[in-house]
């Protein structure tokens, strides 16, 4: 999915911004079964037969697993256009849950293999966005192996923007604790860093989720390492 970076003065409304640049993303769609689902629902557990692949039409899952000592880690956070459910075996090994209220399209497994053997464009285009996702979890593994915990929120935030066409700013559809799970930090240490962030210069808060970036220039220099 290619997503055009709106340009936009920094003056202008955040929040007005990202509304915008969210509806102007294309999300190409697989032929599948429409299902939404409210806040805060599973959409699909650990252990449990990995028998669909999903694409986000609206809003956003993450991905997760529960540790043994009862933390959680968040593989991964799931934006309109991308595919979800990709499992190497047969049984689940992470839990999806909506982050927002979402709206996904559902495919069975067999039936993609079967519409790529027919069509090669389907094929080409399944295979495009199983390899972002491998690049992104690959992205993910460098962030949380060599990255310090200021560089982790900077680079974090860069990326969402980013992958949500957006150039200002950012509106978090996720709670701080989320990111913090997904970081692989404490959520006391992403608050801090948002407070440092702020104080230095580079973003500004509007809201708890509304991210305004004044130096997006520094910003990603410091998500850079």
């Amino acid at each position: 999915m290619q997503t055009a970076p709106i340009a936009a003065p920094i003056a202008a409304p955040i929040a007005s911004q990202i509304s915008a640049a969210v509806r102007a993303v294309p999300v190409p769609r697989f032929a599948g079964l429409a299902l939404s689902f409210g806040r805060g629902t599973e959409l699909y557990g650990e252990g449990e037969p990995a028998e669909q692949l999903y694409q986000v039409i609206s809003g956003t899952v993450r991905t997760c697993r529960l540790l043994g000592d009862g933390r959680r880690q968040i593989e991964s956070f799931h934006l309109p256009g991308d595919l979800f459910g990709l499992e190497a075996g047969p049984v689940r090994r992470l839990s999806a849950e909506a982050v927002t209220a979402v709206s996904v399209s559902m495919v069975r497994r067999s039936a993609a293999r079967a519409a790529a053997v027919r069509d090669p464009d389907y094929a080409d285009s399944l295979l495009t966005r199983v390899e972002r996702e491998l690049e992104r979890a690959q992205d993910h593994l460098v962030l949380l192996g060599c990255r310090s915990a200021p560089e982790r929120v900077a680079e974090f935030l860069i990326d969402l923007a980013e992958r949500l066409g957006t150039r200002a700013g950012v509106e978090l559809p996720m709670p701080r604790q989320d990111i913090a799970d997904y970081l692989g930090l404490t959520i006391e240490t992403v608050s801090r860093i948002f407070t440092q962030l702020e104080a230095s210069g580079a973003i500004r808060l509007d809201t708890a989720r509304r991210v305004v970036f004044r130096d997006r220039a520094a910003l990603a220099q410091l998500g850079r390492g």
